[in-house]
């Protein structure tokens, strides 16, 4: 079974493609076949001007029909494509939902906060993990952050906060929202032992490649304040020279370690695990509880 997912984020929009197979113990193992990722950058114009450009809204278009072309290349016959924040923001969002639909036949969720949330931690990655110790998903996009908090196997909290890489890049993030989310995180975790975070999101992708750590072992906190004070001394074509970054990860790279560093800190987690899953990969573990339900009904 082949199934995929479209991610149009604030940054970036994912075509991410798996196949889907069952091991000896009928469990579903899911393969990766393909990943595309175009950096559209919506949030650059909803958080500045409240509206995708129409110069913006051809990319979106564009994008979404050559995706579909690779899913017919590739024989998908069940997709799940949704969008977050700067969909969820621009005013003129539904226009351009029924846009995409009429030239492409693709209906585009727009996902809550919340509902982006849940959908990250679709992956089932404490699943594998010690029972003893407390769990904090950290979602970092280009126009929210997604939190969400396990403690004893059970959901304590799933949190959306308007505190994202292009938002701070563009100066749109308030001191008072950062007292928000870190009054909130501290009281909602301060009975919470033990607590390892999970990170998911390119730009922690990112940073747990420059480490070189070994898949599964986790970045201390004061490796990424370690980052955020290299890469922040650097402007930003040095950071794309030494580091080897494209522009749309470089910039946004130092704001994103900045939300994932004081999260940590306010959680009292002191070490961050990084999957490499994102929002679509949760999308695709949605979409095949899903397409398994519907065959049995």
């Amino acid at each position: 079974m082949k199934l995929a997912a479209i991610d149009i984020g604030s940054n970036a929009a994912r075509l991410l493609i798996k196949d889907i197979h069952l091991d000896k113990q009928n469990k579903p193992e899911f393969i990766k076949s393909n990943l595309v990722r175009v950096p559209l950058r919506l949030g650059f114009d909803v958080f500045e001007t409240g509206e995708i450009s129409e110069a913006k809204v051809e990319n979106i278009l564009n994008t979404i029909k050559a995706y579909k072309h690779l899913l017919e290349v590739y024989g998908v016959k069940h997709l799940k494509a949704c969008a977050t924040s700067a969909m969820r923001d621009a005013k003129n969002s539904k226009e351009i939902i029924k846009r995409v639909k009429d030239e492409t036949g693709i209906e585009i969720e727009i996902l809550s906060g919340e509902n982006e949330a849940s959908m990250v931690y679709e992956n089932h990655i404490p699943d594998n993990l010690p029972k003893d110790i407390s769990y904090l998903y950290i979602d970092v996009g280009g126009g929210s952050t997604e939190l969400t908090f396990f403690s004893n196997s059970e959901l304590v909290f799933k949190q959306s906060f308007n505190i994202g890489t292009i938002r701070l890049l563009k100066h749109q993030v308030s001191e008072a929202q950062w007292d928000e989310m870190k009054s909130f995180i501290k009281t909602e975790t301060k009975n919470s032992k033990s607590i390892m975070a999970i990170g998911t999101g390119g730009n922690i992708n990112k940073v747990f490649s420059l480490s070189k750590r070994k898949e599964g072992k986790p970045l201390s906190l004061d490796l990424l304040r370690d980052y955020y004070k290299q890469l922040s001394s650097l402007s930003l074509s040095d950071r794309m020279s030494a580091f080897k970054m494209r522009e749309d990860r470089a910039d946004v790279i130092v704001p994103a370690l900045l939300i994932y560093i004081n999260v940590l800190k306010w959680a009292g987690a002191n070490e961050i695990l990084i999957p490499k899953i994102g929002l679509a990969d949760g999308l695709i573990h949605k979409l095949y509880d899903e397409v398994v339900t519907s065959a049995f009904k």
